[in-house]
């Protein structure tokens, strides 16, 4: 007899995560990914969702982008993941083109397995360069969960593993307070401001105008070095290659990986300047990673950033993000009391809802209507909507027609629920006063 989906989610929480297989099944999702193809994704019972959570941008061509998995399956005929010690075909080449199509004066790349690995590097660059410890960062910020990454992310995922770092090693401050960032690069003791582009796990709140640009330019002025993590903006999502170059700054350190991979073989990569990079002729065994820059996966990369940068796929990104704009701004004014905002650079996008976790009823409206899209965890009135770079103009008429029956449904559950609350804080207080004058 066949498995039930229900047997098999109790296998995962026996052997897997109870966790998050618990939590999913509390938000009304009980998503099992079966089949995938394209930006379609399928549940094991069959059920078919457009995906627009791309897992952070992973799928950013798709799921098993038809030139991807034949690059990579070619090049299985004479590669593996090879030696991490030696010069490599594949990770010159690709290193390569990193540095063609980076930002002036990014030259070496550094491999990682993933993107909080590629974070770790990159940290560890700006301390050997700077001989300084101290990291300047944002709250509520995600880099990812390895070592120093985890450290320059939100306390949630810190202090869980007791991971969060003395207040002299590790200052954050808000996003877009220009005023307190500038405070603490004047100090003149950090050894780098660290930044997401756009802040993905907070919801995609804009930089405000000039905010990049004078961040780095007083961390030149104090020596300090200036890190982007485009792991979820980069590769054509915000309109240009890197999220970074829309705002005309140039950083010390670009942090890539999740797309860079293709969604086919996992890969991350730092692409430093000369000073950031000094250690590789210093000690070039100072970092070593067995996985970091495999050669599969950097044929999977060199066929990313090749299709990233056709003529055509940018004009696509461009064309896309006007069209789902304007669709979403029509729909925005059919529920202005709850669908109030709309975060957006190309096809990176953030709506906001007038509900402190109106992001969750909409994600779940949406996965009954064939939609998966993601609350950002660190702000769950925000949904992460990130269509990929490849979508066409039928797609985003399905997916706009599937969001609009959705926000109906969750504009009704969530003010339902608001109703709920507020009915229970009154008739609290109601028995407070009771209790109050009986006394």
């Amino acid at each position: 007899m066949a498995e039930t989906k229900q047997e098999f989610l109790e296998r995962t929480k026996k052997y897997w995560n109870p966790g998050k297989t618990t939590d999913w099944q509390k938000f009304g999702v009980d998503l099992v990914i079966d089949r995938r193809e394209g930006y379609y994704l399928y549940d094991m019972d069959g059920k078919r969702l457009i995906d627009v959570h791309l897992n952070g941008g992973t799928y950013n061509l798709g799921h098993r982008n038809p030139e991807v998995v034949a690059a990579v399956k070619e090049g299985m005929k004479y590669f593996d993941i090879g030696n991490h010690h030696f010069p490599s075909l594949m990770r010159t080449h690709v290193a390569q083109m990193l540095e063609e199509c980076t930002p002036e004066g990014l030259k070496y790349t550094i491999y990682a397995s993933g993107g909080g690995e590629a974070i770790d590097i990159a940290l560890k660059c700006a301390r050997h360069a700077t001989q300084r410890r101290k990291l300047i960062c944002i709250d509520h910020c995600y880099h990812g969960h390895t070592g120093l990454a985890v450290q320059v992310g939100d306390d949630r995922f810190s202090k869980l593993f007791l991971s969060d770092a003395p207040a002299h090693e590790i200052v954050k401050v808000p996003f877009n307070d220009l005023d307190a960032m500038l405070r603490e690069i004047r100090v003149g003791d950090a050894a780098c401001v660290i930044i997401e582009t756009i802040p993905a796990t907070y919801g995609f709140p804009m930089p405000n105008e000039g905010y990049l640009a004078a961040i780095r330019n007083e961390c030149e002025k104090y020596d300090t070095l200036f890190i982007v993590d485009e792991v979820q903006t980069g590769l054509m999502r915000c309109g240009e290659l890197w999220g970074i170059d829309t705002y005309g700054v140039v950083p010390d350190i670009l942090v890539t990986g999740k797309g860079l991979s293709g969604g086919i073989y996992p890969i991350g990569a730092v692409v430093v300047n000369e000073r950031a990079g000094a250690w590789l002729k210093e000690d070039g065994w100072g970092h070593m990673s067995t996985f970091g820059g495999a050669e599969l996966g950097c044929i999977a990369a060199a066929k990313v950033l090749e299709i990233s940068q056709r003529s055509e796929v940018r004009s696509m990104v461009h064309y896309t993000s006007r069209y789902m704009r304007n669709g979403l701004e029509l729909l925005r004014k059919n529920y202005p009391e709850f669908f109030i905002g709309i975060r957006q650079r190309g096809v990176v996008m953030g709506l906001e809802f007038n509900h402190p976790e109106g992001a969750v009823h909409v994600m779940k409206a949406l996965f009954n209507n064939g939609i998966w899209a993601i609350f950002s965890s660190l702000d769950p009135k925000v949904l992460q909507f990130k269509p990929g770079v490849l979508v066409n103009k039928q797609l985003c008429d399905d997916i706009l027609n599937r969001l609009e029956t959705a926000l109906g449904q969750a504009q009704a559950s969530a003010f339902r629920d608001r109703t709920k609350v507020q009915k229970n804080y009154t008739a609290r207080n109601q028995k407070d006063e009771q209790f109050a004058n009986a006394a």
